[in-house]
């Protein structure tokens, strides 16, 4: 069995104790991660904020570095895609493509500029508004993504010229304390340590007196609790929390035409990622037709261990994730939906569960109300289309949407009544790229990743004012 170490001020370092981690498709444990001591926090801590004077104050170097780093997460791509597997379930080539976009972050950031706002540049007077690092950023990530969202959070915090101080979810904790390993090989000793462990350690992070910044992604629940404990230490956080994404499917849409991309927008990565498709609002006229193409690509899914060739979905990512799954598909079912699931390619003792689709469903249940996470698309009709978008805008969340027709402006006309952060047309979380901001409405977040907008999160403002000529 396998052990994993911490990278603390750029050295490999084993935990007082271990935890056990598990692969999704066996059920069996198969390695062993470190749990971060409180001495071990406060050294990782105390490694960050000795590095940061001298990282913050090279620009070009940070440059350099993280083109550098891209390139080692690259040459790395296949070990670290078969260990994200065997801890997180996707499939190898999901896996590939989550690390070749983790490069691709690093890549867009080293080349992003950082320079001042000439606010005022006068005869007699000027003023400028720079962006200053913070200090130590403390990130939080989950696991549907480890790798991908870990760099959403590490690539700008890094380029403003913040240090940091990463814990990954106990679930996929190795791939987050390899990058680790692999960065301690690029980046200055105590710009990047990796801790590990169970859930007293997030707490012991976010209420530590050092990070000032905290970046969370992963539950509401979770997330309330960050933020309130950010708060009474009066450090900023960024939290990018759950999504119960609405489909809007306009009546001159042809299901043939777009069943495919909103199938997978729905069931990549087995519906475990924050912006897929959770719910889909169909013409009445076209529900049937909708509904069976989703049938039909549901069946020819194969599901099984992603290690395997031509696996296209793997387990979900423990047993209390597949009950959920489980329960709120049986519930819709009791108040008197039609589940119909694809072909079982493996059954226990893996997480498996088929692609399920749900019809005769309607608000108020809890499939279509709470945010799912997992391989279940509720399909509901709709008879009038401002009623539909009221609907799909019902509720906490706010994160994206998606607008489908045949007809871009009408269709933008749509979105542009949706209450969420992103919303896109013909496509459904087209926007999440390096250069574009993401973020979410109401309960499904605070704050912004990704684009200038997100780099600008990891730093605070100084305006130098005098003048001319200073």
């Amino acid at each position: 069995m396998s052990e994993f170490g911490m990278t603390i001020e750029g050295d490999h370092v084993i935990g007082h104790r271990m935890f056990e981690v598990v692969d999704p498709a066996t059920g069996e444990v198969f390695a062993q991660a470190p749990e971060c001591s409180p001495a071990q926090l406060d050294a990782a801590m105390h490694s960050a904020l000795s590095a940061f004077t001298d990282w913050a104050a090279d620009d070009d170097r940070r440059r350099e570095v993280l083109d550098s780093a891209a390139a080692a997460v690259l040459a790395a791509a296949d070990p670290l895609a078969e260990l994200l597997t065997a801890e997180q379930g996707k499939p190898l080539a999901d896996s590939r493509r989550e690390i070749a976009s983790a490069a691709l972050w690093l890549r867009y950031f080293a080349q992003l500029e950082l320079a001042p706002e000439i606010v005022r540049n006068g005869k007699h007077s000027h003023a400028r508004i720079y962006r200053r690092a913070l200090g130590v950023v403390a990130a939080i990530t989950p696991w549907n993504f480890p790798i991908a969202l870990a760099m959403w959070k590490i690539a700008p915090a890094l380029r403003a010229g913040n240090t940091m101080l990463l814990k990954p979810s106990p679930c996929t904790p190795l791939s987050s304390l390899e990058l680790g390993r692999i960065l301690a090989g690029v980046l200055p000793a105590g710009v990047l340590n990796v801790v590990s462990g169970t859930d007293p350690l997030g707490a012991a992070i976010t209420a530590h007196p050092t990070p000032r910044k905290i970046s969370f992604t992963g539950s509401i629940s979770t997330g309330r609790l960050v933020g309130v404990a950010a708060a009474q230490a009066l450090k900023p956080a960024t939290l990018e929390l759950g999504g119960n994404d609405p489909a809007i499917l306009l009546d001159d849409v042809v299901p043939a035409e777009v069943a495919e991309a909103l199938f997978w927008a729905a069931f990549g990565n087995n519906g475990q990622t924050c912006f897929a498709v959770k719910r889909v609002y169909v013409p009445d006229a076209l529900h049937d037709e909708v509904a069976d193409a989703l049938i039909e690509i549901a069946g020819r899914v194969r599901v099984g261990d992603g290690r395997q060739p031509g696996v296209q979905l793997g387990p979900l990512i423990n047993g209390h994730q597949l009950d959920r799954v489980r329960g709120l598909v049986a519930d819709a079912v009791r108040h008197g939906a039609t589940a119909t699931a694809g072909k079982q390619a493996v059954g226990p003792p893996g997480f498996f569960c088929a692609p399920t689709i749900v019809t005769d469903v309607t608000d108020g249940i809890r499939l279509v109300d709470d945010e799912q996470f997992g391989p279940a698309l509720p399909i509901i009709r709709y008879h009038d289309l401002d009623d539909a978008v009221a609907r799909a805008d019902n509720g906490r969340y706010g994160l994206t949407a998606s607008v489908w027709s045949g007809d871009p402006e009408w269709a933008h006309s749509i979105a542009t009544r949706l209450d969420c952060g992103q919303v896109s047309i013909n496509a459904h979380g087209g926007a999440v790229r390096p250069h574009l901001p993401f973020g979410g409405h109401k309960y499904s977040g605070i704050g912004v990743e990704n684009g200038i907008w997100g780099l600008h999160e990891f730093t605070s403002m100084q305006v130098i004012s005098g003048p001319s000529g200073t």
